[in-house]
């Protein structure tokens, strides 16, 4: 078991070496650029979706409303942006345990509210708020464990 633990050590140094940052700090810069990226992606998919307008649901519809969802430049990058959060995401994973890391993710769901009430001007009832802060605590726990 020491063994291990001498072993992980060595990996963590190596892996920050030539780095000015703490392997705790660089865990986190890994866990908040997808989190960050994903928040921006999703923006740019709520705009170019509302772009588009009323849809239009049936089979008949179909090819015609795929044509201008894959070819709306604000789709196009968010999915972008969005999938290359999942490089960083990745690294993240190789550094941490999926229990701590993945609790981060929540955090998308505070920013996303944050980002549409000022942003989108998209009205958030106070119990939202009330259930954002509560995700923020639960997030604190877990950095701190």
């Amino acid at each position: 078991m020491q063994a291990a633990k001498v072993q992980a050590e060595r990996q963590e140094r190596a892996a920050t070496k030539g780095s000015s940052m703490s392997p705790a700090m660089l865990t986190l810069v890994l866990i908040l650029i997808p989190t960050i990226t994903g928040v921006a992606g999703q923006l740019l998919l709520k705009v170019g979706m509302s772009q588009l307008g009323a849809l239009e649901l049936s089979m008949a519809a179909l090819p015609g409303l795929v044509t201008r969802i894959v070819l709306s430049p604000y789709i196009i990058i968010g999915l972008a942006i969005y999938f290359g959060g999942v490089f960083f995401w990745l690294l993240a994973l190789n550094r941490a345990d999926l229990s701590y890391v993945y609790p981060f993710a929540s955090l998308s769901y505070v920013l996303i509210t944050v980002a549409s009430w000022l942003l989108l001007h998209e009205a958030v009832p106070p119990l939202r708020w009330a259930g954002l802060l509560v995700i923020c605590v639960g997030v604190i726990l877990v950095a701190r464990s």
